[in-house]
């Protein structure tokens, strides 16, 4: 495994993340465990989670479970390997009924670091992401409460995920401003079939030293391999029909390199500038196995070229990618 950087900083994360939102909801406890414990023996250290995980995942969540972060917490207490990992959580999405139990006031950060502490059976988070930015909380209040987190030993590092370019600035900024580390790492939406990010997102992390790490690096599903198993993904349905002429070439193209498309897609993505790491979210041992193939499977400058034909980005960085 060769570990690099998250950031700017002298942390050292493997270049896939064990995504663990699946866990409680569609994974079992016991297969869980089997997941943490083969993904830490193949070297991945970096374990990503959040509070609102353990239920179904849709837009209109009334409330997180929990259930990730204890199943995490009971395995951490089964196997002794806490120093093993580097342990990401989140906050935002609403953890209870009252309207004081969500987003990233001040009362809120420190109220869910300490649930999500219980939950974990740790007394530190390595990494602490807001999951969604706040536009009615002001930048200086949650960089208060991230740095008393820190200041307190709770936290160690905090990032952001689902930010814009701009809030990343504006957040950086600020922190700079205060002689604060800030912000290391920003966890972005990232797939050959969501490049937006490479827009403004990628350049601003760049610029100020902040990782990226990738979700959904498979664009839901879609770049798994889907065609003649389109029952699978019922709700990918409108996608694939959209997109069904690049994903024949796709498949067709992954199909002449001897890899699973997932595998492609994956290693794909580890080629980008400034990614930290590809968050793989395994269901089963098996989508493990994969995940882990896909960082011996080195892509040729011509392999690439090809890729980016299929599925091209935004056109470059802004303001080039629309303006002179």
């Amino acid at each position: 495994m060769e570990y690099r950087h998250l950031g700017r900083t002298g942390l050292l994360v493997s270049p896939l993340a064990l995504g663990t939102m699946n866990f409680g909801d569609r994974t079992d406890e016991a297969t869980a465990h089997a997941i943490l414990s083969a993904a830490v023996d193949a070297g991945i250290n970096l374990v990503d989670t959040a509070d609102v995980y353990g239920c179904p995942q849709t837009p209109d969540i009334k409330q997180g479970s929990g259930r990730s972060e204890e199943i995490i917490g009971s395995w951490l207490q089964k196997t002794g390997r806490r120093d093993e990992i580097v342990l990401a959580t989140k906050l935002y999405q609403p953890m209870g009924p009252g309207p004081n139990d969500r987003r990233l006031s001040a009362r809120h950060i420190r109220a869910a670091c300490e649930a999500s502490l219980r939950r974990l059976g740790t007394d530190h988070i390595d990494l602490y992401f807001m999951h969604h930015m706040d536009r009615a909380t002001p930048v200086d209040e949650i960089l208060e409460a991230m740095g008393r987190l820190v200041a307190d030993g709770k936290v160690i590092y905090f990032g952001s995920s689902n930010f814009a370019g701009w809030y990343i600035a504006a957040m950086q900024s600020e922190a700079l401003a205060r002689h604060m580390l800030g912000l290391v790492c920003e966890q972005s939406l990232y797939s050959l079939a969501d490049r937006m990010v490479e827009l403004e997102v990628a350049p601003a992390c760049r610029h100020f030293g902040v990782g990226l790490l990738a979700w959904s690096p498979l664009g839901h599903g879609l770049l798994s391999g889907v065609l003649g198993r389109e029952q699978s993904f019922p709700g990918l349905a409108p996608r694939i029909e959209r997109h069904r002429a690049q994903l024949e070439q796709w498949e067709a193209l992954c199909a002449g390199l001897g890899a699973a498309p997932s595998e492609v897609a994956l290693a794909w993505l580890l080629t980008r500038p400034g990614l930290t790491a590809a968050i793989t979210g395994p269901r089963t041992m098996a989508h493990l196995e994969g995940a882990l193939r896909a960082l011996n499977l080195r892509l040729s400058a011509e392999t690439l070229e090809r890729i980016d034909a299929i599925w091209p980005g935004p056109g470059g960085e802004a303001p080039e990618a629309y303006a002179w």
